[in-house]
């Protein structure tokens, strides 16, 4: 259901510079560059990306109090891999990688905020791989 997800940044390259490294870890590049914009990383077009620009508007960016994005893998090493990544990157931890509520569901997370603040969590569902 969820096609895409926007960010905000007041200091747009280094943005770009930042989740181009970190999605690199997981092989994501860019879908569209738009560079004095802002800019999109996924898999594919008929896949959900996530995108980070300037305000439209022209105003500063702000993370939303309460908004988070969550970011799916296919194995828990590349949620401890993009967690420390994040971190190397100059983002903050919100949540080291590990089991989180009833261990039947399998979900395996952790949480970091990106250099402008904004909170995502990436996860994998299911069995330990």
């Amino acid at each position: 259901m969820i096609g895409y997800a926007l960010v905000g940044s007041n200091d747009l390259p280094k943005a770009l510079a930042f989740y181009d490294a970190l999605f690199g870890t997981i092989g994501v590049k860019r879908l569209w560059d738009m560079a004095d914009r802002g800019a999109s990383w996924g898999v594919s077009w008929d896949k959900p990306s996530l995108g980070v620009c300037k305000p439209y508007d022209g105003n500063p960016a702000s993370a939303g109090n309460g908004t988070m994005i969550g970011l799916t893998v296919d194995a828990r090493a590349k949620v401890d891999a993009l967690h420390a990544k994040a971190i190397e990157l100059g983002g903050s931890d919100e949540g080291e990688p590990g089991l989180r509520g009833d261990p039947s569901h399998g979900f395996y997370g952790a949480y970091f905020r990106d250099l402008d603040g904004n909170k995502l969590c990436v996860f994998r569902m299911g069995p330990a791989d």
